[in-house]
């Protein structure tokens, strides 16, 4: 058996996000902007904040593909929606001048958390490609689809 036919099993981690699920999020997501009529660019991270799914819409801007991962990967990293993140890192408040770390964040909506019927993190999904509350309302149908 060659490294390439090995079972499969042993080599994803419990908890994570699969291809299969992270589809869904792309749909899910894909269907909102639609409703919306808005042109996305809709990132799935893993557990791990790696890409797992990526979608960009005909016509979507291509300055906001690295957006949409940034905000998938920012969202896994802190563990909260980044809409979230940005509030405490306004000036006076807490983790102000975060997004200058960690090679830089997302700090604005668009970012959201994805949990398996558990409860348990196992990725996160990131929009962007119009206004931010429309970034949002894409990615919050994602998260939903899963």
């Amino acid at each position: 058996m060659s490294a390439f036919a090995a079972d499969t099993s042993k080599l994803v981690l419990p908890g994570d996000i699969t291809l299969e699920q992270a589809t869904r999020v792309i749909e899910a997501a894909k269907a909102k902007a639609k409703q919306t009529d808005t042109l996305m660019n809709i990132a799935v991270v893993d557990a791990g904040g790696n890409l797992k799914a990526f979608a960009r819409m005909e016509g979507a801007f291509l300055g906001s593909v690295d957006i949409s991962i940034g905000k998938a990967k920012t969202a896994r990293l802190f563990n909260m929606p980044t809409k979230d993140l940005g509030a405490l890192a306004q000036v006076g408040q807490p983790l102000y001048g975060i997004e200058v770390t960690n090679r830089g964040l997302v700090i604005f909506g668009g970012g959201e958390l994805l949990r398996d019927k558990s409860g348990t993190i196992i990725g996160a999904v990131g929009v962007s490609g119009s206004s931010v509350e429309n970034d949002m309302a894409v990615a919050q149908a994602g998260a939903a689809g899963l």
